[in-house]
């Protein structure tokens, strides 16, 4: 069998939550299938660790050299020999998806096509498989930005805009919202199958996309498959050396809390800076500092007025987006993990601490409470007080600490990256 597999958001450099879903299972899939050929198609060259689907050695992340067949067609180590990449060039930094991957399922139709994120091509086999992460930019739309989709200039975004006004009998614009809520429903519509990442995404996607008419059809169709986390390289770590020479290299210093996702309005850093702010209003003596680990994103402006708002420009420190292999090391230094999310399909980070032996304070939200069970004190996202409460208790009641962690290594073990793989391709290859 053919499996094409979209890797565009794999290749990214600055990953976050479904680029990293998309790398591992690819990697993964890797490992697990010798039976199978693989295509991976991108935009761009793969770079680093998606040219070597063998290696586990992180500190090597951009060290590979690109090679190249001909034709567009990529080498890639891998365990089987049976990954090739294909890259299929784009002028334009937009629709690469419905464009040129569309093309390229006229002329090359693989046997399945599995999308790991979202948008399925307008044409594409009858065998696809595409996952869903979450549909929070319809639960929460006010948390997501609204950007015009098309080329750089206003004439050319104005353009789209009519196109897809047309094309949709005016129903969408051409912007970033509109297209997420499009391609969701059609991937629902189209696809032969549908994985997402918790029973919370599935009951969310039939409340919001299901009627009468389709609720049944679309229940069997979708599968839950759980998201896993890299348990080589996220556990508990007693190379304080290597430790302290990571967090030199970040500038962090002192006891600190850890947030570890992007840096935008659905992930409720607002609240938690004012809520940092009341527990060292109400705890004097403590020495704990912020640490904000990612990407800036939607509503990052917000994050640095809230900064400045309450005084605390020596108190939180944001190290912008951190390469993987050094992630492991700042969350084994942490007095706490903090994630206050207001909406998400699943939450790796969470997985990550709960390994590392970090003990939790998380919203009490969306997916939230099923990924970490007992595993974390859970506060209400909206209440900045509650919020501060759950982490001066995650700080400073070292029962509960010790509780934490406890529960935290027993709920981790329930999630696997290579579980998460055997069942997904257990999903493609029964299509």
């Amino acid at each position: 069998m053919l499996i094409g597999i979209d890797a565009s958001r794999a290749n990214r450099k600055f990953k976050s939550g479904t680029e990293w879903y998309s790398f591992y299972i690819i990697r993964w899939l890797a490992k697990i299938d010798d039976k199978n050929q693989y295509i991976l198609y991108t935009d761009k060259p793969l770079t680093g660790l998606m040219l070597d689907l063998i290696s586990d050695e992180f500190n090597n992340e951009c060290g590979y050299e690109v090679k190249y067949e001909n034709n567009g067609w990529q080498k890639i180590l891998s365990p089987y020999n049976n990954f090739r990449a294909k890259i299929l060039k784009w002028p334009y930094n937009f629709l690469w998806t419905q464009g040129r991957l569309s093309l390229e399922m006229l002329l090359n139709k693989p046997d399945v096509l599995f999308i790991p994120s979202h948008t399925l091509p307008v044409i594409h086999p009858k065998n696809s498989i595409v996952t869903i992460h979450d549909v929070g930019f319809k639960r929460v739309a006010r948390l997501y930005d609204h950007n015009k989709i098309g080329p750089d200039n206003k004439g050319g975004k104005k353009i789209i805009n009519i196109l897809v006004k047309l094309f949709t009998f005016k129903k969408n614009k051409a912007d970033t919202f509109d297209y997420l809520d499009w391609s969701t429903a059609y991937a629902l519509l189209k696809a032969k199958k549908i994985i997402t990442v918790s029973n919370f995404s599935k009951k969310e996607i039939l409340e919001i996309y299901g009627s009468k008419k389709n609720i049944s059809k679309l229940q069997n169709k979708i599968k839950v498959i759980y998201n896993g986390y890299n348990y080589n390289l996220y556990k508990k770590i007693s190379d304080k050396i290597q430790i302290e020479k990571v967090l030199k290299e970040y500038d962090i210093t002192g006891p600190y809390l850890l947030y570890v996702g992007r840096l935008d309005k659905k992930k409720n850093l607002s609240k938690l800076i004012e809520a940092f702010y009341l527990l060292k209003q109400a705890n004097k003596k403590l020495g704990h500092k912020l640490v904000l680990v990612g990407a800036a994103s939607f509503g990052y402006d917000e994050v640095n007025y809230m900064i400045r708002e309450f005084r605390l420009d020596n108190e939180v420190i944001i190290t912008g987006w951190v390469k993987e292999s050094a992630m492991p090391y700042i969350y084994n230094q942490a007095t706490a993990f903090i994630f206050p999310s207001y909406y998400e399909g699943f939450g790796i980070p969470l997985l990550q601490a709960m390994a590392c032996d970090v003990p939790i304070a998380a919203s009490n939200a969306a997916s939230i409470p099923e990924v970490v069970g007992e595993a974390a004190v859970l506060f209400n996202p909206y209440n900045v007080e509650a919020i501060s409460r759950a982490m001066a208790e995650v700080i400073l009641n070292q029962n509960l600490r010790k509780k934490l962690i406890s529960f935290g290594r027993k709920q981790v073990k329930k999630y696997s990256m290579e579980k998460c793989a055997y069942e997904t391709l257990k999903e493609i290859i029964s299509i």
